[in-house]
């Protein structure tokens, strides 16, 4: 947590200085029905776009990757749209996302749904681009190359007012769901379409994007393909890894994964005091302002072998709480897969292992004779920041030829 909250703050001193005066224009929202309204953001042009990718996205992510240049500008779009919360019964929610069209001929695009990472900011998000240096990455390297971009920001994210569902993976789907279906109606009322999509996500978005497909796979919506790096498929073999087989290298931010998981699913799930059962009480209040996005003293939470209580680094006590077996749940890959997937893992990832970047092929390979639909491919010696931008470029190759 500690480290990645230095980060996202220098992330933000970054991103005002490439922020251009454009980007402040705004409209009124257009409502399109009784639940989905969109409202417009700002038009990048292409030398923004393709300053994005050769020179802030390199000086973000630490690593100099090769992108095809953008060739159109365009449009960005904040979409507002109503959804439910399974965990809860279907309650009813809004949620916001972001919609990106090329200035192109159309009228027809292919789709790329994009599902974002880990943030520590509220509208570090798609659908407040200036805040997201991941989503200007998809915006300059898939939009700017005549795809439509579309990306959901999770439950209370974004505009929602509602607690953080962080990795609460039948609210993610949901709301990856109702994006969707919000911006075909957007597109349907702009008289454009889709006749392709693909699905994409990085890191915890990864994790989305995989349980995404699971979701379309199950009410058969034909998906072209699916791509992700550095994804957290299985929490349980990640968390369990970490507190009983720690790295030298593991991330000091593993701390900020328990922390958000084990209020977003006290919220989520409607378990009272769950977090309290598993962060040890010096640091409880600390991690309750983290998770809230409120100040707090980032020097106050200790790595994660110490935030939790003592008992959670026994195995069998970890996988018998309530914490753990909620974790044992969080999982997107236990699924007979049926379209392309491609998992991208980095060597050196500091967070996820490459055996958790591996694992949904070593699964769909151990069903008989194997199911060639998952493949797991290897960066190279790339970190958790490095495996995403330099998977990026890949996914845009390998969509281009579905």
């Amino acid at each position: 947590m500690i480290h990645l909250v230095r980060t996202f703050v220098l992330l933000g001193a970054l991103l005002a200085t490439f922020a251009s005066p454009a980007s402040a224009q705004s409209e009124p929202p257009v409502r399109v029905s009784s639940g989905v309204s969109y409202q417009f953001l700002a038009r990048w042009d292409v030398d923004r776009l393709n300053t994005i990718l050769q020179t802030d996205t390199p000086k973000l992510f630490g690593v100099k990757v090769d992108y095809t240049p953008a060739r159109n500008a365009v449009r960005l779009y904040r979409v507002s749209y109503g959804s439910v919360v399974p965990e809860q019964a279907n309650r009813p929610i809004t949620a916001s996302g972001l919609l990106a069209i090329p200035e192109t001929g159309g009228p027809t695009f292919p789709m790329v749904s994009y599902q974002h990472g880990t943030v520590y900011g509220r509208q570090q998000v798609p659908s407040f681009p200036e805040q997201s240096p991941e989503t200007q990455l998809m915006i300059a390297q898939f939009a700017g190359q005549g795809y439509v971009l579309i990306g959901a920001d999770y439950f209370g994210l974004g505009t929602s007012t509602a607690p953080e569902g962080y990795m609460v993976k039948g609210s993610h789907q949901q709301a990856s769901h109702d994006m969707l279906m919000a911006s075909r109606s957007v597109l349907d009322h702009m008289k454009l379409a889709s006749d392709k999509l693909f699905l994409s996500g990085w890191s915890q978005g990864g994790f989305v994007a995989m349980a995404f497909l699971q979701k379309l796979e199950a009410i058969d919506l034909p998906v072209r393909a699916t791509a992700t790096a550095a994804a957290p498929l299985d929490m349980f073999a990640l968390l369990a890894g970490a507190l009983s087989f720690p790295r030298p290298t593991d991330a000091p931010w593993l701390n900020s994964i328990v922390i958000l998981t084990a209020f977003a699913f006290e919220n989520y799930h409607g378990m009272p005091g769950l977090a309290r059962s598993v962060l040890a009480d010096p640091y409880y209040e600390a991690s309750l302002k983290a998770y809230q996005r409120q100040p707090f003293d980032a020097a106050a939470i200790p790595e994660l072998r110490k935030l939790v209580r003592p008992e959670y680094l026994d195995p069998k006590f970890f996988s018998n709480s309530p914490y753990g077996k909620l974790i044992g749940t969080t999982e997107a890959y236990r699924w007979v897969v049926r379209s392309p997937v491609r998992n991208f893992y980095g060597e050196r990832d500091e967070g996820v292992t490459t055996g958790v970047g591996r694992i949904a092929q070593t699964y769909a390979q151990g069903m008989g004779a194997g199911n060639p639909q998952v493949e797991a491919i290897s960066t190279g010696a790339t970190d958790h920041r490095g495996t995403f931008a330099t998977a990026v470029p890949q996914w845009k190759a390998w969509f281009d030829g579905k």
